[in-house]
This record gives C-alpha cells, sequence and structure tokens, in this order.
C-alpha cells in the first residue's frame, strides 16, 4: 500500500521526468533550427486532428483556453507560415484554420524530435522494463476519475 509520502515522491519523479523530456525536445528542436513555443507545437497537433479546417472556437474549447489565447497562437504560427486562415465555404462570416506544407512538415520535425527525447529519456531501460512502463502508463492516461 502506498504512503502519502511515497506518493509524493512518485509525483515528484514524474514531473522531474516530464521537464527532462520536454528539455530534450527542445534541444532536439533547437537543433533542427525549428523555433516553436510549446503552446503553438499544441496548436499545430490539434489542427492536425481534424479531418477539415477548424474554426478558432473550435479550437479553442479543444485546448481548453480562452479564444483570445487562440487568436495570438494563430498569429504566430500564420506570421511564421505554418497556418493559414481560410472562409468557411459555407459561411464566410467563418474563418477556418488549416496547415500550410510548413505547418505539416514542422509537425514531422516535432514528431521526430519527440521521438528522439524519449530515446534519449528512455536509453537506461531494457525493452522488457519499457514495455512495463508503457503498461503502466496506458493504465494511468486511460483511468477514469477527475482529470485536470
Amino acid at each position: 500500500m502506498s504512503t502519502p509520502d511515497a506518493d509524493g515522491l512518485l509525483a515528484e519523479q514524474l514531473l522531474r521526468l516530464t521537464r527532462r523530456l520536454h528539455r530534450s525536445q527542445k534541444r532536439q528542436l533547437q537543433s533542427a533550427d525549428i523555433a516553436i513555443t510549446p503552446a503553438q507545437s499544441r496548436l499545430l497537433r490539434t489542427v492536425a486532428h481534424y479531418e477539415q479546417p477548424p474554426r478558432m472556437a473550435d479550437l479553442a474549447e479543444r485546448l481548453e483556453v480562452v479564444p483570445r489565447a487562440v487568436t495570438s497562437l494563430v498569429d504566430g504560427l500564420e506570421a511564421g507560415g505554418r497556418v493559414r486562415r481560410v472562409p468557411d465555404p459555407a459561411n464566410r462570416r467563418v474563418t477556418r484554420i488549416e496547415l500550410t506544407d510548413k505547418g505539416r512538415a514542422t509537425l514531422r520535425a516535432l514528431r521526430d524530435a519527440r521521438r528522439a527525447a524519449a530515446e534519449d529519456v528512455l536509453a537506461p531501460l531494457t525493452a522488457q522494463q519499457r514495455e512495463t512502463l508503457a503498461g503502466l502508463l496506458s493504465t494511468l492516461v486511460d483511468s477514469p476519475g477527475p482529470h485536470c
């Protein structure tokens, strides 16, 4: 049975590991000369999950942020040529956000950086340990209950 101190230590270890993973991914992106913030990265990944270009309101809801935050992120990504605003064919008052070729290339670079960062962080583990860790993390991520 776990104790509050053991759970606190585990939580701290998970946070440290997450920060280490983020630092490694950031280094990978810098070495590939990709300048993108974590929030912009998240927005790009979110846009890519839609079959049709999403509306700004869709993105704000999915990211659980205020619409103004999405506008700022889109402005930055559009200035960098990674997304573009396009009119909705059914309602010209609605603007949709679509990925550009550069945006898709950035997503590929992000995936490569994430894989390289994971390899860096997971290097000390054997294949069996990685499989065990993957199962444990899946249990935690997929478990019902309060989510932040």
